[in-house]
């Protein structure tokens, strides 16, 4: 499905690559011959970031510089795979570990594109690495994962197809997998994901895999995997439905994780649980004002039935709380208030432990993968007041739409549990080198270098 291609272990004739940033252009050009200079400036190349040049030889190209800006930042190198002609690179004068990881995972990430359906104008220009990081390879991959499992339409990305991807990932890690789907989720006690998926012809579920050591630190990773969401009787107007095949992003993103953190073979215990579904319209589609179960015996009423994503995650929260792990952490394309709030590049992070929250803020630091943490404002709780249940969906309020939801999800988390969630779009809006619109991976990298040596993740953390 996806061109993984673009890093070589050896080749012939690979042209020299130089990847400079603007202040350190001037020193490498002083070291060039008179025609290399005289090229240079008759072209009035500086080196800004997100340009490249290339070096005119004897039997033509001879080279070329890879203009970046943060030589860790792995985007500074994604747009050399269609900067640069197709060929083979080998990068010259990088000796450092960490930058050599950031080129390789960037230049990866600049050569994706999704190719199921339609074929890649131009080959990406491939990039020789003696000695790739196996690492950087893998995070590769599960960025891979969450990109095209957003990007396939629900047509081929339904609840069977992500229960299909669940279980060849057990298969291959020798992972335990269980499914509660259609009328079991009832007499299973998953009230709230079957009233949000009873009117879909693909029946509802919830998927929970199980990997690693028992005496190992334990980790829940929670999902949102709503693969279309129409809004159900809250019907969405037609541009708000549009890319709605990607509200099950937050389960690729936990899907990919686990995945990763398994292939890495990191010292944990892993729980995944994904609440699969489709939000339809239908004779028996969930109606607001509707009062509804969950697995936790908290009422809930539906004030919006657009408001679908946090009920599902209320039972696999509180699925997850039961199996008292050390940490619960829970991606989810939530609210469209986070993206009013911070954009489409800006996970929002809200987590019950200052431990956890600023682990995950400096691995985002570290990785050029931001979050930004956001409050959960004890207060907001009045907008989710039900006369006639424990609590309401939503409110009639438009403010502060993702702290209310990330309120209501702590409803379902014991006040002892460490817990953090991420509000996450899952898209990119437009392309940009490395960043092709559609499906994309966000805290995903910061997370696994905050658990990948379990450190956070262990009792003693907070």
């Amino acid at each position: 499905m996806t061109n993984r291609s673009a890093i070589l272990t050896q080749a012939d004739n690979a042209r020299p690559l130089w990847c400079l940033t603007t202040e350190a252009f001037p020193a490498w050009l002083a070291k060039q011959t008179a025609d290399i200079v005289r090229w240079v400036e008759a072209q009035a190349y500086t080196a800004n970031a997100g340009s490249a040049l290339l070096l005119p030889g004897t039997d033509g190209i001879a080279g070329a510089v890879l203009a970046i800006g943060d030589p860790l930042d792995a985007y500074s190198y994604a747009h050399g795979p269609l900067a640069l002609p197709v060929g083979d690179w080998t990068p010259q004068d990088m000796a450092d570990d960490a930058q050599r990881a950031a080129l390789q995972l960037g230049w990866s990430l600049g050569a994706y594109r999704f190719g199921r359906y339609k074929a890649s104008l131009r080959e990406p220009a491939r990039l020789l690495l003696a000695h790739p990081s196996a690492e950087v390879a893998d995070v590769f991959a599960a960025c891979c994962r969450v990109r095209d499992m957003v990007h396939t339409p629900t047509e081929h990305m339904g609840p069977d197809e992500i229960e299909a991807i669940a279980r060849e990932i057990a298969a291959k890690h020798g992972a335990s997998i269980d499914v509660h789907a259609g009328d079991a989720l009832t007499s299973g006690n998953y009230p709230a994901i079957h009233a949000v998926g009873r009117a879909s012809h693909r029946a509802p579920r919830i998927i929970e895999l199980n990997w690693g050591d028992a005496d190992a630190p334990h980790l829940a990773i929670v999902g949102k995997g709503v693969c279309f969401d129409t809004g159900g009787l809250n019907l969405k107007a037609g541009p708000g439905m549009r890319n709605m095949k990607k509200d099950m992003g937050g389960a690729a993103h936990a899907i990919a994780l686990a995945e990763l953190l398994m292939q890495r073979k990191a010292p944990l215990r892993i729980t995944l649980l994904v609440p699969a579904v489709e939000n339809a319209v239908g004779p028996n589609a969930l109606r607001p004002g509707e009062i509804i179960a969950t697995r936790k015996g908290v009422s809930v009423e539906i004030d919006n039935t657009d408001a679908e994503g946090r009920l599902v995650l209320a039972d696999a929260l509180a699925r997850a709380a039961e199996l008292k792990p050390s940490l619960v952490l829970d991606f989810a394309t939530l609210t469209g208030a986070a993206r009013v709030a911070l954009g489409p590049d800006l996970p929002a992070l809200y987590a019950n432990d200052d431990a956890v929250a600023s682990a995950w803020l400096q691995a985002g630091g570290e990785q050029r993968d931001p979050l930004w943490r956001m409050p959960l404002w004890q207060p907001y709780l009045r907008y989710l007041i039900s006369g006639i249940a424990d609590i309401a969906n939503g409110s009639a309020t438009p403010m502060a739409g993702s702290v209310t939801a990330a309120l209501f999800l702590q409803k379902f988390v014991p006040a002892e549990q460490r817990w953090a969630h991420v509000d996450v779009y899952a898209w990119n809006d437009s392309d940009r080198p490395g960043r092709p619109a559609g499906g994309e991976a966000q805290g995903l990298r910061a997370a696994f270098a905050m658990l990948k040596n379990a450190k956070i993740v262990s009792p003693q953390a907070s």
